[in-house]
């Protein structure tokens, strides 16, 4: 299988360059650092929930891999059925390329819900960073693989001053150590090769038994069980990124309460509507 974010990262440069002429980044940077206050994303991650275990709960239409996931996927509703299950952070998607995003789904979600929000894209210049704090993002995903050292130091250098907050994604104990160098403290551990897009979950308990003093794992990808869940919650993670399971899910409230080991809740007044998917 051809390198699939060596293709993604081609596209996403070409489209940060038809955007800086569009919009100067000197321009984004002043409605950057006037944009409102954040929710604090790591906050949220620093201390286990009620339940012993954090989930970033995921919004995104579609994927490389998977082709579209759930048609008319309504960011909101989806929003509020993720808090109402007890998420403590979304995640959204914002590449609409390669995963289908419609624009305005992290505004939307996160006008919906009380959770910070994680900006998920491929992240290539600083200029993102600052589209990022103009949309309303909390924090953005930084992926190593994607980014030079000297730009990944500048990019989480961007975010201390625009106090963004950042999950940096590696795949291995090489990019950990360039994570840890910049001074990375919540750092994604992607069970997903991003060149092939093949999942294994022993990448997180690997990994995670590497991380320095201070620094926080986020366990992400192929997490669809509750016992996979056990199994990094026994490695000591307690931070998940759970996407594509949760939006195909039927009830998306209680597939997370089966994640994190609650019983169902039944709430009447509860009237959350993720979207529809034929295929369910």
């Amino acid at each position: 299988m051809a390198d699939i974010l060596t293709k993604i990262l081609d596209t996403k440069r070409l489209e940060v360059e038809d955007a800086r002429r569009r919009v100067p980044e000197e321009s984004l940077e002043v409605l950057a650092e006037s944009a409102p206050g954040r929710r604090g994303f790591l906050e949220r991650l620093s201390r286990p929930g009620p339940c012993g275990v954090n989930i970033i709960a995921e919004i995104k239409r579609g994927s490389p891999s998977l082709g579209t996931i759930l048609d008319n996927l309504d960011p909101e509703n989806l929003a509020r059925c993720y808090e109402h299950g007890g998420a403590v952070a979304l995640s959204v998607l914002t590449d609409r390329t390669y995963f289908q995003a419609a624009a305005g789904d992290l505004a939307r979600a996160r006008a919906a819900v009380r959770l910070p929000v994680l900006r998920k894209d491929f992240i290539v210049s600083t200029y993102q960073v600052y589209e990022s704090a103009v949309m309303g993002a909390d924090a953005v995903l930084l992926i190593v693989r994607a980014l030079s050292p000297a730009l990944l130091q500048s990019c989480l250098d961007l975010c201390g001053r625009l106090n963004l907050d950042a999950l940096v994604e590696v795949h291995s104990e090489e990019e950990l150590d360039l994570a840890s160098e910049a001074g990375a403290r919540i750092i994604g551990i992607n069970n997903r090769d991003l060149a092939t897009f093949r999942t294994d979950i022993r990448k997180s308990v690997n990994l995670a038994r590497k991380l320095v003093p201070g620094q926080i794992a986020v366990a992400e990808s192929g997490i669809h069980e509750r016992a996979q869940v056990e199994t990094l919650l026994d490695a000591g993670i307690r931070n998940f990124l759970i996407g594509e399971s949760l939006v195909r899910s039927v009830d998306p409230s209680a597939f997370l309460r089966y994640l994190c080991g609650l019983p169902a809740d039944h709430d009447p007044e509860f009237k959350g509507n993720p979207g529809s998917n034929p295929a369910e």
